[in-house]
């Protein structure tokens, strides 16, 4: 069973909470730039529930139906048949039916609800790379954010407590 989605990283920062000394304001100072990176992720649960892991791209350009697809295709690859779910975005349509013509019975899919992020465990990860790994971090350049992303998927990645909680997160039980 895999739950896919995607999201972008930006330049600007995701501030959160901070301190300062009394009477100063924190300021972060930041890139005029709107550079980012698109990144397409998934947690994978084997059948008996006993593995969690979690795979992810990085893109320079925005994710379309040829990148969902060749993602896709390499999960088939490496767990054989899968149960695929992801929300109803336009470009996961198209990329299911190019995938079913190609994969046939080596896949099946299952939507979830509109509007209802929640439910994916993989949103998750993006949540806790942004709100909690990256909070307030202000990136030098484009690949200095690149390797902290990855570096906070890296982590996460090796922690099956944390990629359970995502589970719990999303109300499915194990």
């Amino acid at each position: 069973m895999i739950f896919l989605d995607e999201t972008g990283f930006m330049l600007q920062p995701n501030c959160r909470r901070t301190w300062a000394w009394r009477g100063r304001t924190p300021i972060q100072r930041v890139w005029a730039a709107h550079d980012r990176r698109s990144v397409i992720g998934c947690v994978s649960l084997s059948p008996a529930g006993q593995r969690i892991e979690m795979d992810w791209r990085m893109y320079a350009e925005n994710i379309e139906t040829p990148q969902v697809v060749a993602f896709v295709r390499q999960q088939v690859a490496q767990h054989g048949r899968i149960i695929l779910i992801l929300d109803r975005w336009n470009v996961h349509r198209a990329a299911v039916r190019q995938l079913q013509q190609e994969l046939g019975g080596r896949i099946h899919v299952e939507e979830l609800p509109g509007y209802a992020p929640e439910l994916n465990p993989a949103e998750q990860i993006w949540n806790h790379a942004k709100y909690t790994d990256l909070a307030n971090f202000v990136p030098e350049h484009i690949a200095h954010l690149a390797r902290r992303v990855g570096l906070s998927f890296h982590y996460q990645s090796l922690n099956p407590h944390l990629l359970r909680s995502y589970f719990k997160t999303a109300k499915l039980r194990l």
